[in-house]
């Protein structure tokens, strides 16, 4: 049999290591834009409510600085029997989240405010028609409240003046990168094969039966908890008969920190903290500086703007019932 013969009829084993999988499902974003809903009842939120939730479980930063954020937020605040601590705490929180806080005004029967209630922002939607909202229930089901019945705090946003948009939504693709490194080493490491290469056979006399033993003995190293090495030897064999050919070894050519350490600068950024206030481990001698200095800017340039927006429910309480923040509480 010639050579160019015995080159034709050899079939070439192919096998994969392994198929990719999808890191996340879908998107937080599904639409920019408000438009109206239910045949005109209600406007849309220009960006899933549900999707900015989730997404404070997303990384090991956003949800615990939003988080932060709520309780320095929150430093110094006196309530009152119309709106005590525990309702504000929703509110802040909301409007952390979501640019957009709710309160239910509740009157006597002189048409006088004498309590707040708070409303989920996540299920609030604004009307048709002048000073109207409604609520979803978990059906999809609006419930209407009657004409100035809600009071809406929110943030300014240039493009549309229905809801409020937090202003870390720059940073979300830094925040769900940061979920995919961490996803795909967590499956890198549950996989446990630990390839990442090419094993090629060019020339080896290697008989059908002792391929099948190479196939098995590979699949064999993948599993939980598998990091095994495999011995070969070829009776006869000539240097490069086998070859592994790297193709991008993720433990030799490791990103993970790298990507890690931008995307958290990015998110921090995003929400306007410190970093000597957001719990990170300076990498330098000096480290981030005085933290009592630091903390008295993010105070006064930060903080105090978004409290005197809380303090907007004082126009509609009586002056026994009105709400404050204490600076000497918050300067302590």
């Amino acid at each position: 049999m010639s050579k160019k013969k015995q080159q034709a009829g050899t079939k070439v084993g192919l096998f994969s290591f392994g198929d990719p999988e999808p890191v996340l499902a879908g998107s937080v974003y599904d639409s920019l834009g408000v438009w109206l809903m239910d045949n005109g009842t209600y406007y849309q939120s220009p960006v899933p409510w549900t999707g900015l939730a989730r997404l404070l479980r997303a990384n090991a930063y956003h949800g615990p600085l939003l988080e932060f954020k709520s309780n320095v937020l929150l430093r110094g605040f006196i309530g009152s029997a119309a709106l005590p601590r525990k309702t504000m705490r929703k509110v802040v929180t909301d409007y952390t989240v979501f640019a957009n806080a709710y309160l239910r005004i509740c009157r006597n029967g002189y048409g006088e405010c004498v309590r707040l209630d708070h409303l989920p922002a996540i299920n609030m939607r604004r009307m048709r028609g002048r000073d109207r909202y409604g609520m979803l229930d978990a059906s999809g089901q609006l419930m209407s409240f009657a004409p100035g019945e809600v009071l809406h705090i929110r943030n300014y946003d240039v493009s549309q003046d229905i809801y409020g948009l937090p202003g870390y939504l720059g940073a979300v693709q830094s925040m769900l990168l940061q979920e995919d490194a961490t996803l795909f080493r967590r499956r890198y490491y549950r996989n446990g094969a630990h390839m990442g290469y090419v094993f090629y056979s060019s020339g080896a006399a290697l008989t059908p039966d002792d391929q099948d033993r190479i196939r098995k003995a590979i699949e064999g190293s993948k599993g939980l908890g598998n990091f095994r090495n495999m011995f070969l030897h070829i009776p006869g064999g000539r240097e490069k008969d086998i070859q592994i050919l790297p193709v991008g070894d993720f433990s030799t050519r490791d990103e993970l920190e790298k990507i890690k350490n931008i995307s958290r600068d990015d998110i921090i950024a995003a929400h306007r903290i410190p970093p000597a206030m957001a719990s990170i481990i300076p990498t330098n001698t000096a480290g981030f500086g005085d933290i009592t200095k630091i903390d008295a800017v993010y105070e006064k340039n930060e903080l105090e703007p978004i409290r005197e927006e809380f303090l907007e429910v004082n126009e509609l309480l009586p002056p026994a019932l009105q709400v404050r923040f204490a600076k000497e509480a918050a300067e302590s």
